[in-house]
């Protein structure tokens, strides 16, 4: 193990430890990363001595901050393709870790954004703690859930997934569990007792016998307290009656959520709101994983993607000038645009 490579890899009993490795930059994954990682579970998966793994975030700050948007900004702005190439062989490996013969835990911890979701919410034991704080922030920066964010929330209770796809908000360890983005709440400080006695186990039964013996009760979360309107808002059928809904409901809360709308890109809610309504209708990962790298390829040559970047992380003055700057001014034809056949290009997962 060299503490300066991105992603480290140790075992400990029978359990292989992946952890990402980029603290500075709250473990953002790099292709280099989503290789090395895909690398370890392929030798893990025939490894007859390792029984499990466990995957976390060096630093203390989090698991994983998302993708390197940085990078995806130059990238597009020199009129590279590097990014696409990037999102093909992340989008196989959510694949993979959904499909992976062993129990794959994921420890939340702390911030969980983005690609954070694709390296944890697919896995079969995903433990939150009072610090986590996990979203899908795409529609802030011009941008569509993908890594399979789609599926997970098209899943999720009622219309909960569509609030948390279209407004990107984060949610704490007790809303991530009831929208289905995790499983068990484990305090913190008993993480380290945990990875400790997990060294000790031999059987999938042994290691969730251990799990449950570390899980609390998360403390409260909000959204079950906000179902009602919810529910009633983004049951519509477009994005604009959603925020007509959302206004005229007589909530609080919900017309401060009508307003943080209108300042996301006007094409990424639409496209996102598609997105999410398709995925339910899909019926596996691996389609709509084939449905995400279409839309993610065809925003990525469009202009918010790169406008909400600027705005959000390299100038950060925080106006971003989305084009068209209205949801009026988003036709149909540009949303279903971007669910386009890519021809030899499809990432082609559901169909092998």
């Amino acid at each position: 193990m060299n503490d300066d490579e991105p992603v480290l890899l140790h075992t400990e009993g029978h359990i292989l430890h992946i952890t990402l490795n980029r603290p500075r930059a709250m473990n953002a994954l790099t292709h280099t990363m989503v290789r090395g990682i895909d690398e370890a579970l392929s030798m893990a998966a025939g490894d007859d001595t390792v029984t499990a793994v466990v995957i976390g975030g060096a630093g203390g700050r989090g698991l994983c901050a998302g993708g390197d948007i940085r990078s995806i900004y130059e990238d597009a702005r020199a009129g590279r393709r590097a990014s696409v190439d990037f999102w093909r062989d992340e989008y196989r490996l959510n694949a993979r870790i959904a499909r992976f013969p062993k129990p794959y835990v994921a420890l939340m911890d702390g911030i969980v954004m983005g690609g954070g979701v694709g390296v944890s919410a697919h896995g079969d034991v995903r433990i939150v703690t009072e610090r986590s704080r996990v979203a899908m922030p795409e529609t802030g920066i011009g941008f569509v859930p993908d890594v399979g964010g789609t599926y997970l929330l098209a899943a999720a209770p009622g219309e909960l997934g569509t609030h948390l796809a279209l407004t990107g908000r984060a949610v704490d360890a007790a809303d991530a569990i009831l929208c289905g983005l995790a499983d068990h709440f484990v305090p913190s400080h008993r993480l380290a007792d945990l990875t400790t006695a997990l060294a000790r186990t031999a059987t999938p039964a042994d290691l969730a016998e251990t799990v449950r013996g570390c899980t609390a009760a998360a403390p409260e979360g909000e959204l079950a307290a906000h179902r009602a309107w919810i529910d009633e808002c983004y049951a519509a059928d477009t994005v604009e009656e959603i925020i007509d809904r959302l206004v005229d409901s007589g909530v609080s809360a919900a017309k401060e959520t009508a307003a943080a709308l209108l300042t996301a890109s006007p094409t990424a809610l639409k496209v996102t709101l598609a997105a999410v309504r398709r995925a339910g209708r899909l019926g596996s990962l691996e389609a709509a994983l084939d449905q995400e790298f279409r839309v993610s390829c065809r925003a990525f040559t469009g202009h918010d993607l790169v406008e909400g970047v600027r705005a959000r992380i390299i100038d950060k003055d925080r106006t971003p000038r989305w084009n068209p700057a209205e949801l009026a001014d988003v036709s149909a034809a540009e949303v279903a645009r971007h669910f386009e056949p890519l021809g030899d290009q499809e990432l082609g997962l559901a169909s092998n």
